[in-house]
């Protein structure tokens, strides 16, 4: 199984579920990858770093990702692109992007977006619980585990 990947958009990920992803990749024999742009203050085997022009990380994450491949990321176009390319994608705190809600995701991505433009305010996301990262992890295991079985 070598085309096994985990590709991770870094530059909004939060460390926990870097670490957590790390080590289920390792338990599952799948290669981790990490992308962000170059003046993060990440290092590693596998991690790409990219220009901090906007749009570059997501462009060079979409480019690179593969069939079978599961990519964590946090943005819900991004994640439709990858859909797209038949892999799976998931956000930091454990929510699968479905194919058949992709849709639905952008749309309400779009009308928060209009109403923060007609100067209304939408919350912020909460603050990372133990929670999160079991759900994270629990999502992610999942993933691979369906990968492996196929």
């Amino acid at each position: 199984m070598s085309h096994s990947r985990v590709l991770i958009d870094a530059d909004a990920c939060p460390r926990q579920a870097l670490a957590i992803a790390q080590e289920l990749c390792g338990e599952f024999g799948w290669n981790c990858y990490t992308y962000a742009s170059y003046n993060h203050q990440l290092t590693g085997i596998n991690h790409i770093a990219v220009d901090a022009g906007p749009q570059a990380v997501d462009t060079r994450l979409a480019n690179d990702t593969r069939s079978g491949d599961i990519v964590v990321t946090q943005d819900i176009g991004l994640a439709a692109l990858i859909l797209g390319k038949k892999a799976a994608a998931l956000t930091p705190h454990g929510t699968i992007f479905d194919p058949e809600r992709i849709s639905f995701h952008l749309e309400e991505r779009n009308e928060k977006a209009r109403y923060r433009r007609g100067g209304g305010r939408t919350r912020g996301p909460a603050p990372r619980s133990r929670e999160d990262d079991a759900r994270f992890a629990a999502a992610l295991r999942s993933l691979l585990e369906l990968e492996r079985e196929r």
